[in-house]
């Protein structure tokens, strides 16, 4: 199978597998012995494993990036980016990759074209950004609000700002992936003072600049945006008061969310009030770490928030709850069952999780279901 692979694969498919290691394409050429069907894959071959190949008949994009190492030329060959990144490039070089960059590979190195000096290439910080805000480009790179967010986040300060703006633009644009949730939604973000903790924990040069607490207003806004008639109920001992608008763009309402950070966590809080208030919603929403320690009760055997959904269910037999833990730890506030999703972790990905949950697609065994229906 893999060796058909390598034999069907484009020239352009194989240079772009050749970025990357553990293992390497040359490890699995190694490994595999493919049989090259033409003089020119075998040269490819023998090229990609460090073998002495015939030149004239490698591919034509390896040799217009051989030529382009040796200085032979300086039109910036049409290759992976990450094979010309340890070379010394000028800013305009750095300004042709931008132009043939894609849409997510413009996202994620906007520090680096900013550190080569491309923006200040005339015209090319205008161009990007008009990338960065293309609708169709947006659409189809399939962005979602979480990638934008951590972008953002990560943005150096000295960024043209022109590039912040088309970001927010997209965000605007990406929130249109974000699927609307059926019946009647609440969301319930933790804003206590835990949630300020970096989403990926602490890890040395590798923590993240996104908090728990930005994933959680990030979530809330998005879902409101898309469901503009959703509850959004913050909460750390108790709910927080915080006028949203649907129509404000999501990072905006996301700010106001962030801002209110601070507190003990009462996980419970939150359905209490919708218990006072005598709302039952088809979908209730929690975005949290879960450290849920105000209403602890250990000599119960349910949480106090499980207590409060009891109460809520008993109005709207057909609520669910969906409690996304962003840093998971041994515990839960609500035991996974039939009416329960329990979601360890934060991508986009969740946003497609909770309404296929909504829709009853996914009970409490869908994985072992997913897994069972796997040919091995």
């Amino acid at each position: 199978m893999v060796q058909g692979w390598l034999n069907a694969a484009s020239d352009r498919a194989l240079l772009a597998a050749s970025v990357g290691n553990d293992p390497s394409l040359a490890d699995v050429i190694r490994m595999v012995h493919p049989k090259p069907e033409s003089p020119a894959r075998a040269a490819f071959y023998a090229w990609l494993i460090g073998k002495p190949a015939d030149a004239a008949a490698l591919p034509q994009v390896v040799q217009d990036w051989l030529a382009f190492r040796a200085g032979a030329t300086a039109e910036v060959p049409d290759v992976p980016f990450q094979m010309l990144t340890d070379l010394p490039l000028t800013a305009e070089q750095w300004g042709q990759i931008a132009r043939k960059g894609s849409w997510q590979m413009l996202r994620q190195n906007l520090n680096t074209f900013d550190r080569q000096g491309a923006f200040a290439v005339p015209g090319m910080a205008e161009h990007v950004a008009a990338v960065l805000r293309d609708p169709a480009r947006v659409k189809a790179a399939r962005v979602l609000p979480y990638q934008l967010m951590a972008t953002l986040k990560a943005v150096s300060a000295g960024v043209n700002p022109l590039l912040r703006d088309a970001l927010h633009d997209a965000m605007e644009l990406a929130v249109s992936n974000v699927p609307v949730l059926q019946g009647a939604v609440a969301v319930c973000p933790d804003v206590s003072g835990s949630m300020s903790s970096p989403v990926t924990g602490m890890r040395k040069g590798a923590t993240s600049a996104v908090r728990c607490i930005d994933v959680a207003a990030l979530v809330s806004a998005a879902v409101l945006r898309a469901n503009p008639a959703a509850l959004v109920l913050p909460f750390e001992v108790t709910v927080r008061a915080c006028v949203l608008e649907p129509r404000d763009t999501v990072l905006t309402n996301a700010a106001k969310l962030a801002a209110l950070g601070g507190g003990g966590t009462n996980c419970s809080a939150p359905l209490a009030w919708l218990n006072a208030a005598k709302t039952a919603p088809d979908l209730v929403v929690f975005v949290s770490d879960n450290q849920s320690w105000v209403d602890a009760n250990h000599a119960a055997q349910a949480t106090g928030m499980m207590a409060e959904w009891a109460k809520l269910k008993a109005r709207n037999p057909r609520a669910k709850l969906v409690c996304i833990d962003i840093q998971p730890y041994g515990t839960t506030q609500a035991q996974e069952r039939e009416d329960v999703l329990n979601i360890g972790g934060f991508s986009d990905v969740v946003f497609d999780q909770i309404a296929a949950f909504a829709r009853g697609e996914m009970e409490a065994d869908h994985w072992v279901g997913q897994i069972e229906a796997t040919p091995l």
